[in-house]
Order: structure tokens, then sequence, then C-alpha cells
């Protein structure tokens, strides 16, 4: 489904208008012209490079889904590709959305599969939030799109937060499979995640160097804060990892503490019984001449001796904290 939309012209207000329109908008340098490509079929990509005359290898990229965050610079447009990022309704992980750029000197086209709020949200806020000046052009309104996206990713921050707080809780008082099924669930959220930043962050970087001359100088300092707020997001994703790692390093010792401590509480027992019976399997020996096995009161002082070496040993083992 093509989507169109005249965001501003010294002649109109922002107005809605149709695909046989463009011809006459896209050679209007007064105007900013803003299509959206929503679950766009092959027709619809057919007939959007018959108005811009998209480059066939810009056109074959919007058309594949997962591509990698980057950029592309050509003649008279260049190419972007950028993620949009959410929490999951169940709070468990994220879900992320695929959105294609294609921007020209007075055009922005933006191709996604599904709904966008990051999107329509910044058209619908255009007439109220960016000045009409010479800046109000496809560059102003690329960044306040990519700002909303970015603005989304640090929801996603605080939950990695607070899933690691619980975390490194539950690691010292219960530990568990749970607990390390978690380490490495977040730490595969992790990477996902920088997957996908550190090339936003390396794209980003270009803009803001004002490498892209579309965008005009005056707009870098725009660029230059979502390059910082990306470049923050990366940063506070690496902090993770690192402390994700030391939770299963946290973890893994102390599940070889607690190791530790059984097979003390083993040995220990082990220790003790192991007295006792030296002692009964010494007079349990079935030979005629042993001295003591004709005492009246044997029997009660080996069972005494047993009980009194017992307690001996169980009360050195608990001393040094092995029982």
């Amino acid at each position: 489904m093509i989507q169109l939309q005249l965001l501003s012209t010294k002649k109109a207000d922002a107005r809605s208008v149709t695909i046989d329109q463009l011809d006459a908008l896209v050679g209007d340098p007064d105007s900013l012209l803003w299509v959206d490509l929503v679950d766009p079929t092959p027709d619809d990509f057919r007939r959007i490079s018959e108005e811009f005359n998209f480059h066939p290898l810009a056109l074959e990229d919007a058309q594949k889904r997962h591509q990698r965050p980057k950029i592309d610079i050509y003649n008279e447009f260049f190419f972007l590709v950028f993620y949009s990022v959410r929490v999951n309704d169940d709070g468990e992980g994220f879900s992320t959305q695929e959105i294609a750029f294609f921007i020209g000197s007075n055009y922005l086209v933006t191709v996604h599969h599904g709904h966008c709020d990051e999107i329509e949200g910044t058209v619908r806020r255009w007439g109220e939030n960016v000045p009409r000046e010479k800046i109000s052009g496809p560059a102003i309104l690329l960044y306040s799109i990519l700002d909303a996206m970015v603005d989304n990713y640090f929801p996603v921050l605080d939950t990695v937060a607070e899933r690691t707080d619980e975390l490194e809780q539950r690691i010292f008082d219960s530990g568990g499979h749970e607990a390390l099924e978690l380490i490495f669930q977040l730490r595969k959220n992790l990477l996902a995640l920088r997957r996908i930043l550190a090339p936003e962050r390396d794209m980003m970087s270009i803009v803001a160097r004002r490498d892209v001359e579309l965008l005009g100088e005056e707009t870098s300092i725009y660029f230059q804060d979502v390059y910082d707020h990306v470049l923050r997001v990366t940063d506070a994703i690496d902090t993770y990892r690192d402390l994700l790692s030391s939770a299963l390093d946290a973890y893994l010792s102390v599940t070889s503490n607690n190791l530790n401590q059984v097979m003390r509480t083993l040995t220990s027992w082990s220790i003790i019984l192991m007295s006792l019976a030296l002692i009964a399997g010494i007079y349990g020996m079935n030979f005629i001449h042993m001295p003591e096995l004709k005492l009246t009161y044997g029997y009660y002082a080996a069972l005494l001796g047993m009980l009194a070496l017992g307690a001996v040993l169980f009360a050195w083992f608990k001393k040094i904290k092995w029982l």
C-alpha cells in the first residue's frame, strides 16, 4: 500500500496527494513530499521506481528484508536502513522492525512492513513541532523519525537493567538452572541488539560528519544528537554485557561453593561413619583369642566409645564449618 502526503509547500498546507500528482511534485523544489510504502508489493516498487528513478541496487535492498543497518549514497538520493526496537507485550525480550528510507532533495520515501508508530506519530506532529523555515526539508523530517525510533531504545535498556538486577538477586538467593537460562537469554538479546546498534552508530557518525550533501550542513547538529543517543545506548549495552559476564562468573562461583560445601558435608559424615565402622569391625572379627571379648560390659563400652568418638568428630567438623 502506498500512502502519500504533501507536508509543506508555499502554495498549500499539508494534504494527501495521489500518485498521479507525483511527477509535478517531485520536480517542485518548494514542496516536501512524504511517501510511505506499507507492506509493499512488487507493483508498488515498480510504480515508485518509475516516479523517482531509484537505483536498482537500492530497490533490491529495500525489497529484501533483514538488511544490515547502512547508508548508501547515490547521485540524486541516498538510501538508509534503520531499525526500530520495542519491548514485547509480555516484557520478555524485544522485537525489531526494519525501515528503509529514500531521501532526496525534496522527498522522503519510507518502506516498512506492518504498522510503525514512529513514522505515523512524526508525520502527525510535523506541523506542530518543526519550524517551517529553510531547514524544514526531508533532512529534518528524517531526523524527527530517527529521533523517535532511537528514543524507544531506552525503554528496552530499562527492561534489560531490571532483568539484570533481578538476575543478580536470584543468583545469590537461590541460583539454579533458571538463573543460568536467564543469563544466556539476556546475553542473546543484548548480542542481537548490538548487531543492530553498532552499524547504526557508524552510519550516524557518517551523517553527523556532514558527509551527505543532500542533508545540508545546517542539519548536522540534529543528526549529531541522534548519534549521541545511539552511542549512549551502545555503550550501555556493552556495560550490561560485562555485567552479565560478571553475573555468569558469580553464578559459577556460587555453584562451585555450593558443590564444595556438599563435598565437605559428605566427607565429614563419611569420616565419622568410617571411624565408627572401624571400631565395630575390630570387635566383629571371629578370632578365638582376642582381648576384651569376654568382658561383661564390653558391648556397652564399645558403644560408648563409638558414641564419644562420633561426638568428638562431629564437634570438630562443626567447628571448621564442614557441617
